[in-house]
């Protein structure tokens, strides 16, 4: 999952940026609403923390930008405590939520989870796909009750296929969502890690596309070949 920050604060940038990179996720950053508004809008984020009180463009104008523009990620927004007007004015800016300063990073990364949860349709930190398991709050990834132990970018792939289960991902879209900005991106590396993953977890969910790219297939969901062979045997 790959993740925009848009703070001016340098210490704050930094602390999240960390805080974020370990837990699992691709993080690109800027310290100006102008630089903050072009990432957002050229490149394909799962979602942004934005910061109101920004240099050469505020955060509001950026996010109503960016909604005028069509951009639909979640956006987390960063407000000052005792400036309630800027909480109601960023939620009918179309914010999905907002954490207000001075504030723990641990709320930030819970927020956070749960804007990636929704916007996939998921209700639980814990994402199920047949025996494998994957905790948000933990990064710890189980298959038939085993803890499985992946690297950084396999974890970050298989937690975005995992939060898009049942829909083909391409190898470029798989790119966009795992690196950020400045990682030297080739494609190849997906199928490389696709077959890692595949060893790691020794079970059949990944599902190759021929020309399009990969599937990830629940087979305990209505309509899978498993579910209907059950069905057909009952």
């Amino acid at each position: 999952m790959r993740l925009l920050v848009v703070e001016d604060d340098p210490d704050l940038n930094r602390q999240l940026v960390e805080a974020l990179k370990e837990a699992g996720y691709a993080v690109d950053t800027a310290t100006d609403g102008e630089d903050g508004h072009f990432l957002g809008d050229t490149e394909p984020y799962d979602a942004v923390v934005l910061d109101i009180g920004l240099p050469k463009m505020d955060g509001l104008t950026v996010l109503e930008t960016w909604r005028g523009d069509g951009r639909t990620m979640p956006v987390l927004l960063l407000t000052a405590r005792d400036r309630w007007s800027d909480k109601v004015a960023g939620i009918d800016a179309g914010a999905d939520d907002y954490v207000a300063k001075p504030f723990h990073i641990e709320e930030v990364l819970a927020r956070l989870r749960a804007l990636l949860r929704r916007a996939a349709g998921h209700a639980s930190n814990e994402l199920v796909c047949g025996e494998v398991r994957l905790d948000t709050r933990t990064s710890r990834v189980t298959c038939k009750g085993s803890l499985i132990k992946l690297t950084s970018h396999e974890y970050r792939l298989l937690a975005y296929m995992m939060h898009h289960t049942g829909r083909i991902v391409s190898r470029t879209e798989l790119t966009e969502h795992l690196y950020d900005q400045d990682f030297d991106r080739d494609s190849n590396t997906i199928e490389v890690f696709i077959g890692r993953l595949r060893k790691k977890l020794d079970t059949d969910v990944i599902e190759t596309v021929r020309g399009l790219g990969y599937r990830l297939n629940d087979p305990d969901a209505p309509g899978s070949d498993s579910e209907t062979a059950r069905g057909e045997s009952a």
